[in-house]
């Protein structure tokens, strides 16, 4: 990720909407798992850490995370978490079948080879442990904020599939994320193409009241996406078990 970029990603991830809704809906599925609240979770590119806090929030007392970012460290642990470290995802230097619940949230994108991260994330994962990764969905909606964040690719959600069907995993869930913005983020999308020198990427930030709004909308989906797929959406997800 690009340095400046990255400063601003951290000033934002608490409280800014996207980030607020996404970790919205992956405590929700979280918290249908009904995992013991000892067991051991790993979150993979784990930024400033905001995830981690909440699954501690909830109670879970043995969660780790990795980035290969060190300021994303330096802040997780200037925020007072423990059990974080500078890592590659695709080699990481925990033993097999360590975690009960691995989640990556927009990471897999930056990784050139995605095989040898997936195969690293099945190695750690413990048997009956579960797997949640969400990555950018389109490749129409290909933008600057894909350049500054070094992306390597974006996703249907076939293709996220299609990389997880060779590992021994059972997909339980899979859809796209964030469809009632689909339209207005192809739209702005397709319109700021005509502007050959962007200034940043996708993270604008909007004023208190539209930055709530915005929350409670995506967040209001989320409920609904429990239990349905959607079409389209700005992401997509899977969630998968290891047999």
């Amino acid at each position: 990720m690009d340095k400046i970029y990255e400063q601003e990603y951290h000033l934002l991830e608490e409280n800014y909407w996207w980030f607020e809704a996404r970790r919205h809906f992956i405590l929700k599925l979280v918290k249908k798992l009904k995992l013991e609240r000892n067991s051991k979770i790993l979150e993979i590119g784990c930024s400033g850490g905001p995830l981690i806090r909440e699954l501690n929030n909830l109670g879970f007392n043995n969660v780790y995370g990795i980035d290969i970012s060190p300021e994303a460290i330096s802040l997780c642990t200037k925020r007072g978490l423990s059990n974080v470290q500078i890592m590659d995802a695709t080699e990481t230097n925990f033993k097999d079948g360590e975690f009960d619940l691995i989640i990556s949230s927009d990471i897999l994108e930056h990784i050139k080879d995605e095989d040898k991260a997936l195969d690293e994330w099945e190695r750690i994962l413990a048997p009956s442990g579960h797997l949640i990764v969400f990555v950018p969905a389109f490749d129409f909606l290909w933008s600057y904020h894909d350049d500054v964040n070094l992306h390597y690719r974006r996703y249907t959600r076939k293709k996220l599939v299609s990389s997880i069907e060779p590992l021994k995993l059972k997909i339980i869930k899979n859809s796209y994320w964030n469809f009632t913005l689909f339209f207005p983020a192809f739209i702005i999308r397709f319109l700021l193409k005509s502007n050959k020198k962007p200034q940043s990427g996708d993270l604008i930030n909007v004023n208190w009241f539209v930055n709530y709004l915005l929350k409670k909308l995506i967040k209001l989906e989320n409920h609904f996406l429990l239990y349905f797929k959607f079409p389209f959406g700005i992401s997509t997800f899977v969630h998968c078990k290891k047999e």
